[in-house]
């Protein structure tokens, strides 16, 4: 292990809560709620009594405090609660999605599920912004309404060439339920359906949904589900410029088979990716050979300094032992050099949705977030690899509570942060922490 790597790891391992910080001056839209919109003509329901714009807290300890949570908490930077369920129209908000802009300007997705923690139902997609970091949060929007129906899956992506925020998501017919659609029960047009949005204005407004499933959907797929999280954008290499959504779906059984499809084992992953920004899209690897070993579900992708990307997944049931498979593309995901498999390394995840993110540098590490108790879904954790995802080691445990989906977004040269579902009950809040990364004087983080 070279000097850099050993003083980095020794670093990372002592991830901490960032301190305070002054809040920068609230964007325009966030100091006059009234001007906030969305783009599909449905303004975000009214809040509620007590929701505000999501101050920071100070740093969390393990245990709740049996106080009701309130999106206002007191002034800091540590810690944030961008979406508190029950507070602002939905019952309950899950599947976080982050990116920063090239403006700095934080962007915090997930569903509002207005019906409770169903994942069927009146789903709209909505999204507070932060101009501090994640400290303070203006007001929700709706980015995509389901009107009744169910939108959801946000994966989102600044294009490194413009600027522009893409957004792809999902949806089907709110009275549709997962099993009813992988045992084929849903006609096509209620069924998965694949949407894009653009933001040109740092993610104050959004174009309308725009149709793409014809492009990214084979005739053969029922489930479909981009993400969740944040999509990647490939900066180096061949394919630099590439857009790049990790994803999953389902297969149809073979003819005489006794099989319904709603068995886990014809879960399978792909990819789809855009080389013009967002605006024409192509289906990427498919992985459907559905032989019950690797049922690959959630995925999360990123770019390692060699070029590749690296795939972590969500193993759904399969043989394969653990709750983790991992793969590696170095043609910008249109191939994989082998098939996923499991990553041992990660075993105490439980099944779960995870997210990775490799941070810059040609030494620096990977990053992966997800529960750490294998058996249930509690103590979000962070974890690192300087071996391209090889292997892993944890490096911090965020809080004993309750936890579940995450993802992890870069706020700095020196400090990343991570949207998490935890509280309570682990779909309680929806969680910003920010993590200092003490590169030059591990010996004073705390």
């Amino acid at each position: 292990m070279t000097p850099l790597r050993r003083a980095l790891l020794t670093a990372l391992a002592l991830l901490t809560s960032l301190t305070v910080r002054l809040p920068a001056q609230a964007s325009p839209e966030e100091a006059n709620p009234a001007r906030a919109s969305t783009a599909n003509g449905r303004a975000a329901p009214p809040a509620r009594a007590g929701t505000t714009t999501g101050r920071a807290s100070p740093a969390h300890g393990g245990a709740p405090t049996g106080r009701k949570p309130q999106a206002d908490q007191a002034p800091g930077c540590a810690s944030s609660l961008p979406y508190v369920s029950g507070q602002g129209g939905y019952a309950v908000y899950r599947i976080p999605a982050v990116v920063t802009t090239r403006y700095g300007t934080v962007l915090a997705f997930a569903e509002g599920r207005r019906n409770g923690v169903s994942d069927t139902g009146d789903i709209d997609v909505v999204l507070r912004r932060s101009t501090d970091g994640g400290c303070t949060w203006g007001p929700l929007t709706v980015v995509a309404a389901g009107h009744g129906d169910t939108r959801g899956n946000p994966a989102p992506v600044v294009d490194p060439r413009t600027g522009a925020v893409v957004l792809v998501t999902c949806g089907n017919s709110g009275s549709a339920t997962e099993g009813q659609i992988m045992r084929g029960e849903v006609r096509a047009d209620r069924g998965r359906r694949v949407f894009v949005q653009r933001s040109r204005d740092d993610g104050r407004h959004f174009s309308r949904p725009v149709d793409i499933t014809d492009r990214v959907k084979r005739p053969g797929w029922r489930w479909y589900a981009t993400g969740p999280g944040h999509a990647l954008a490939l900066t180096r290499g061949p394919y630099a410029g590439r857009l790049l959504v990790p994803a999953n779906h389902s297969g149809v059984p073979p003819a005489g088979s006794s099989d319904t499809g709603r068995e886990a084992k014809y879960y399978g992953g792909h990819a789809l990716y855009s080389d013009d920004g967002g605006c024409t899209w192509h289906l990427g690897f498919m992985n459907d050979h559905y032989d019950g070993v690797t049922d690959v579900n959630e995925t999360s992708a990123a770019q390692l300094p060699d070029g590749r990307v690296y795939f972590s997944a969500r193993a759904q049931g399969g043989r394969a032992p653990g709750h983790r498979l991992d793969g590696y593309s170095a043609d910008g995901g249109t191939t994989l050099n082998r098939p996923y498999t499991a990553q041992p390394t990660l075993d105490d995840v439980p099944a779960v949705q995870g997210s990775v993110l490799q941070l810059t540098g040609t030494e620096a590490p990977l990053l992966f977030s997800g529960p750490s108790v294998p058996t249930a879904r509690r103590a979000m954790a962070i974890w690192s690899s300087e071996d391209f995802g090889h292997t892993f080691t944890r490096l911090r445990t965020l809080s004993d509570r309750p936890a579940a989906y995450s993802d992890l977004v870069p706020l700095g040269h020196d400090t990343v942060g991570i949207l998490y579902e935890t509280g309570a009950h682990a779909y309680d809040t929806l969680e910003f922490r920010r993590l200092t990364l003490p590169w030059s004087s591990p010996a004073d983080a705390r």
